[in-house]
C-alpha cells in the first residue's frame, strides 16, 4: 500500500492474466495427465517401431524430416509424431495452468475423438474385428485406441466448463461507459488487439480453401472416387488392416474441417483459440517442411515448371510454409489474445484526495 494525500493506492500486482482461475486447477492437471499418458503411450509405440525397424535412433530422427529417409514403415506416422510432442508440451503448460493451454487441449480432445468414432465405425465390420484376435499386437492396438477415447472424453469433459471471464481488462469509468466509448478512440485498442487473431482466421481460411481446392481436383479425376475416399476417412476397417497411423483421407478431410473452424473463430476475433490456432499451425508446418524435405531429394524444384500443376502445386506449398509461419509467430506474440499480453498492475484507486487526484 502507498499513502498520497491521504488516500490509499493499491500497487501489488494484480493475477497472471495468462493463468487459470485456481479453481480450475483440478480440470487442467487431469488434462495434463490425460494427455501425458497418451503421448508416452505413442512414444512406446514409436520406440518399439525403431527396435522392429532394420534401422537406428539415427535413421529415425532423420525420417523425421526425410520421409525417403526411413529404411522401414514406422507403426506411427508424421501426424501422430507431432501429436505426440504436441501432448507433452499441452500436458506441461496445463500443468502450469496456463489459459493457452485450453483450447490447445480441446483441439486435442476433438481429434482423439474423431478417431476414436472412425475405429468405432471400424469395428461394426465382423473380418475387421477378427483382425484384433488373429494379429499379435491387435490387443495392444485395441487398448491404445481405448485409451485415447478415454483421454478425449476426460479432456472434453473437464476443459469446456473451466472458462472464464477475461480479466485484466480495461476498468470501468464514468467516461469510459459513457457515449464516448462507442466511439473509434474507445474501440481502437481493442481493434488493434485483435488484429492478429483476425489475421491468422484468414491465413487459415485461405489454406483451407486451397486443401479443399485440390482435394476436390483429386476427386473428379476420372480415377476418382468420392464414397470410397469419404468412407475410408470415417471408417477404420476400410483398409483392412491395423494400423495406428491415420490415413491420408482422414488427415486431409480433419485438415480441412480443422482450417476451417479454427479460421473462422479467429476471423471472428476469438483470441482464446490462440492455443489452438498455435497447435495446428506448428503442426502444419512441420508436414509442410516434410514436403519440403521430399521435394527437394526428389529434384522436384527443377522440375515443377514444366506442368500448370506442378507449378500451382509448388507455389501452394510454398504458401503453407510462409502462412503456418506466420500463425506460429503471431500467435506467439505477446500481443495475441486476451491473457498473451503484459500483465496489468491494475493500479486502484480506494480514496480520492483532495482535488480530486488519488
Amino acid at each position: 500500500m502507498v499513502m498520497q494525500d491521504g488516500g490509499t493506492v493499491d500497487v501489488r500486482p494484480g493475477p497472471d492474466p495468462g493463468r487459470a482461475a485456481p479453481s480450475h486447477g483440478g480440470a487442467y492437471r487431469a488434462t495434463a495427465v490425460s494427455l501425458a499418458l497418451y503421448a508416452g503411450v505413442l512414444l512406446a509405440w514409436t520406440a518399439y517401431g525403431i527396435a522392429q525397424g532394420d534401422g537406428n535412433v539415427w535413421d529415425f530422427l532423420e525420417g523425421l524430416f526425410n520421409p525417403g529417409a526411413s529404411p522401414t514403415t514406422q507403426i506411427l506416422g508424421p501426424y501422430e509424431w507431432a501429436f505426440t510432442v504436441g501432448f507433452l508440451v499441452i500436458a506441461g503448460l496445463a500443468l502450469a495452468r496456463r489459459r493457452v493451454a485450453r483450447s490447445a487441449a480441446l483441439l486435442s480432445g476433438w481429434v482423439l475423438l474423431a478417431v476414436s468414432l472412425r475405429e468405432g465405425m471400424g469395428l461394426s465390420d465382423a473380418a475387421y474385428r477378427d483382425l484384433y484376435g488373429h494379429d499379435p499386437l491387435g490387443g495392444w492396438v485395441l487398448a491404445t485406441r481405448g485409451l485415447g477415447l478415454v483421454v478425449a472424453l476426460v479432456v472434453l469433459c473437464t476443459m469446456f466448463p473451466a472458462t472464464e471471464r477475461r480479466r485484466g481488462g480495461r476498468p470501468s469509468t464514468p467516461a469510459a461507459d459513457g457515449p464516448a466509448a462507442d466511439g473509434p478512440a474507445a474501440d481502437g485498442p481493442e481493434t488493434w488487439r485483435r488484429r492478429p487473431s483476425r489475421i491468422c482466421g484468414a491465413l487459415f481460411l485461405l489454406m483451407c480453401l486451397a486443401r479443399l481446392g485440390w482435394l476436390v481436383g483429386d476427386l473428379t479425376t476420372p480415377d476418382g472416387d468420392v464414397g470410397h475416399y469419404l468412407h475410408d476417412a470415417v471408417d477404420g476397417s476400410v483398409l483392412g488392416t491395423l494400423d495406428l497411423a491415420a490415413p491420408s483421407a482422414f488427415t486431409t478431410v480433419g485438415s480441412v474441417l480443422v482450417l476451417l473452424v479454427l479460421g473462422v473463430l479467429a476471423l471472428r476475433g476469438r483470441r482464446e483459440v490462440r492455443g489452438a490456432l498455435l497447435t495446428f499451425a506448428a503442426l502444419e508446418l512441420y508436414i509442410t517442411v516434410r514436403t519440403v524435405v521430399l521435394l527437394t531429394v526428389t529434384d522436384f524444384f527443377n522440375r515443377s515448371f514444366e506442368t500448370p500443376q506442378g507449378a500451382l502445386s509448388l507455389v501452394t506449398t510454398a504458401y503453407a510454409l510462409a502462412a503456418m509461419t506466420s500463425v506460429v509467430v503471431l500467435a506467439t506474440g505477446r500481443g495475441f489474445g486476451p491473457y498473451g499480453g503484459m500483465r496489468t498492475e491494475g493500479l486502484r484507486a480506494a480514496a480520492v484526495g483532495r482535488g480530486g487526484g488519488l
